[in-house]
């Protein structure tokens, strides 16, 4: 009998009985597949990603900033790293590894002011000037009048620092520059939405588990994987709160974040004081920068950004989430010849892999100098540090 007529006879056949208990068709299946497999939201250390952590100290008019690194490799140039807004170096960890496995580097994955376990005195400057000294200061203080080869590579708000401080020529032995994922156009255009974007996140959470879930299910970070090692660095306990044993277990969805009401009376503050410190006590994590604050700020880190970029006179590389990403000034330096827009398949899947895999070839051709590119994912939501689709959220 042919496979064909076989297949005609066993469709006249009628449908299997449910299995004996099953109560029907459907829930037998789900018997024979067995329970889902339930999902790790438990937080990794960085040590599983990076060789070694470091504090560098800078001198500076105020007294001494400390600003954390994290290390891998002892040869080849220096990529170093610059991570988006609310994020921290923590989230290059899963990129590093990738990017290691494929070329003979070093990393130096920075957090910058306000961010992570850097501690600076004043966190709350964070112009694009005084973080782009900030990268400069720590190059220098590692390694001193006689720094190695570097590539910097931002990401986001850090790709805007990247550029900034290499127009500024602050560090000496720059090899080459790296943007991903933003344009100057497109971040403008989207910073009118990012204080509703801010106050659509959870104020608190209940734990560091509750927390890598919410960046989860919530599409925030849609790496599971950099998700548990990431989210250590964004988040932090409020002051004065230890955390209870009750609060490591999972809570069943997200937390929705109330709205404050701003009411002026003495008795009212009295009570929201109260309130905030209940609240502190059932979720003692919260995020380690208010990112709200900062509004200020936006401006200067994008304002004239592709200009800079095109200006800078170094090897430059742009990965984008799109082929249509570019901005006006970015279209004309193509056009111009300032940039060589090359059809790239960065990514097949949520992981920091794939634009590692293209990196690695450009750190060794700008390593030989070679001309400066445009790479663009034709997927729009794949091109990815962590897991985290950027294309309407200009900095984080």
């Amino acid at each position: 009998m042919s496979a064909l007529e076989k297949s005609m006879h066993l469709g006249r056949l009628p449908s299997r009985p449910p299995l004996p208990g099953s109560g029907g068709s459907q829930s037998g299946a789900k018997m024979r597949m067995g329970p889902g497999r339930k999902r790790d939201f438990s937080p990794v250390s960085w040590s599983q990603y990076f060789e070694s952590m470091e504090d560098v100290e800078v001198e500076n008019e105020t007294g001494k900033d400390t600003f954390r690194v994290y290390k891998s490799g002892s040869e080849g140039p220096v990529l170093l790293l610059l991570h988006g807004g609310g994020h921290s170096a923590l989230s290059w960890a899963v990129f590093t590894a990738a990017i290691i496995s494929r070329v003979q580097c070093r990393i130096v994955a920075l957090d910058l002011r306000g961010h992570g376990e850097t501690k600076v005195k004043n966190s709350e400057d964070l112009s694009a000037e005084t973080m782009a000294k900030d990268v400069g200061n720590v190059v220098e203080a590692m390694y001193g009048d006689l720094p190695p080869p570097i590539m910097l590579i931002g990401h986001s708000m850090g790709g805007a620092i990247a550029v900034h401080t290499a127009s500024s020529n602050l560090v000496p032995s720059l090899l080459g520059l790296c943007m991903i994922d933003v344009v100057e156009g497109t971040a403008m255009d989207a910073l009118n939405s990012m204080q509703n974007f801010l106050r659509g996140r959870p104020k608190t959470f209940k734990s560091l588990e509750n927390a890598i879930e919410w960046s989860v299910k919530s599409g925030q970070i849609r790496n599971l994987e950099s998700a548990r090692v990431s989210m250590v660095g964004q988040v932090k306990q409020c002051e004065g709160i230890t955390s209870p044993e009750s609060s490591k277990s999972i809570v069943e969805g997200i937390i929705e974040e109330e709205e404050e009401d701003e009411e002026g009376s003495e008795s009212v503050n009295k009570r929201k004081k109260e309130d905030d410190m209940e609240t502190k006590k059932d979720h003692p994590y919260t995020w380690r920068i208010e990112l709200a604050k900062t509004e200020k700020y936006w401006d200067g880190w994008f304002r004239g950004l592709s200009n800079l970029f095109l200006s800078c006179p170094i090897p430059k590389l742009l990965l984008l989430a799109g082929v249509d990403r570019l901005d006006k000034d970015l279209t004309i330096g193509q056009m111009q010849g300032k940039l060589s827009r090359n059809l790239c398949f960065l990514a097949v899947s949520d992981l920091p892999s794939s634009p590692s895999y293209t990196l690695s070839s450009v750190v060794n051709t700008s390593h030989r100098g070679h001309c400066d590119a445009c790479l663009s994912s034709t997927s729009p939501h794949r091109l990815l540090v962590d897991g985290v689709p950027r294309m309407h959220k200009p900095f984080v």
